[in-house]
Formats: structure tokens, C-alpha cells, sequence
């Protein structure tokens, strides 16, 4: 079977890659040390270090099968806005609205219409402190953005207390990292997700559009 087709964006050291199977992946991240530590994991994939953002204008058309985003999350946190800006602690900043250029963006060249079909994506991001502009799916503490149908997925736990040596058994990771393990996403959730959307793209295939 030919792989799939895959653009991660954002990729961080790769959580939501780990589990996926029969993929050729580009990814994406700007920071170079991180996107070492994510071609340790993933020899075979492709890594750019750049602008996620940049590059997903650049080359949305290159006949992805599937497109994840998990663009900064910081400014739209519960916990930066109640335990930073609620406490003094950090300054009010405007929230990255790169996040929601991407999502209709994306809305609007991945869709399934007549007999065109072009592909899946899944934009992922922390629940906000505000009320999402565009409706999400909730799973976690997490929103997910698709144009396919997630099945209900529940997570156990995020380990974020663990240690190290816990966080890299339960994320699957040889990372001595606590944050970038931390924030990882689960390999399983990711796996979940990434299966759906396949599932999706199967569906179309078989019925021919």
C-alpha cells in the first residue's frame, strides 16, 4: 500500500507522531535542538527547522493525505491568563491568532465536495481561557479542529507530575526533558486521531470520490 502522505507542523519532539504507521512525514519545527531530538526518534522522516506557518502557505497543495498543526499555545492558556495575568504575575499579550488563520484556512482547502477530495487535517490546541471562536472538539484539556469525524477517545492521565523517568515511560520518549515531555502530545491520542482520519480517506476511496 502507498504511504500516506504526511505534513506535521509544530512537531515538537513528535508525540502525536510516535504510533502513526505506514507514513512518509515532513516535519516542521522551528527550534533546532527540539527537531534534533525529534530526528533521533523518527530517522526516516523528513525534519525542516523553519515557520510552520510559513511553510503551510507555502506548500498546502503538495497532495497531503493528512496535515496536523499544533500552533503556539501560550497565549491562549487557561493557566497563563488565571495564574500569570490574573495573579500580576505576566502582562496581558493578544492572543496568536495564528491558530485561527490556519483552522479556516485550512477549512477552506481540505474538504470533501462532489467528486473532489483532498485530504485530512487536525489542528490541535489547549482548552482557551476564553470562548473558542470557532467550535473545537474537546478531548483532555485539549481542542481539536477536523474536517473528519473523531471517535470519543478517553485519556486516562497526562502524567504532568510525574518524573522524568516515569514521563519517558509513559510518553514513550528517551528525552531527559521534563517540559518538552510534559508537553508532548499522548502517542495514543495521536494515534487515535491520526487512524480517523485515515478511516475517513478509506471510506471515500472505496465509494470513489
Amino acid at each position: 500500500m502507498e504511504k500516506w502522505q504526511v505534513l506535521n507542523l509544530y512537531a515538537g519532539i513528535g508525540g502525536n507522531r510516535k504510533l502513526w504507521d505506514n507514513v512518509d512525514v515532513i516535519a516542521v519545527e522551528n527550534d533546532k535542538r527540539i527537531a534534533d531530538i525529534y530526528k533521533k526518534h523518527f530517522p526516516n522522516d523528513t525534519v525542516v527547522i523553519g515557520d510552520a506557518h510559513k511553510y503551510l502557505l507555502d506548500n498546502y497543495d503538495e497532495g497531503w493525505h493528512f496535515i496536523w498543526s499544533s500552533p503556539p499555545c501560550p497565549t491562549h492558556s487557561r493557566i497563563r491568563n488565571i495564574a500569570g495575568v490574573g495573579c500580576g504575575q505576566n502582562k496581558p499579550v493578544y492572543p496568536d491568532m495564528r491558530l485561527y488563520e490556519e483552522i479556516i484556512f485550512l477549512n477552506q482547502i481540505f474538504h470533501s465536495s462532489g467528486t473532489t477530495f483532498n485530504g485530512q487535517f487536525c489542528v490541535e490546541n489547549v482548552q482557551s481561557y476564553y470562548d473558542p471562536l470557532i467550535k473545537p472538539l474537546i478531548v483532555g484539556r485539549h481542542y481539536f479542529w477536523t474536517n473528519f469525524h473523531i471517535t470519543p477517545y478517553k485519556i486516562e492521565t497526562r502524567g504532568h507530575m510525574e518524573s522524568n523517568n516515569v514521563l519517558m515511560k509513559i510518553k514513550g520518549f528517551d528525552v531527559n526533558d521534563k517540559e518538552l515531555l510534559r508537553n508532548c502530545t499522548e502517542p495514543e491520542l495521536g494515534e487515535h486521531i491520526f487512524n480517523c482520519g485515515m478511516k475517513n480517506i478509506q471510506k471515500h476511496i472505496v465509494e470513489g470520490y
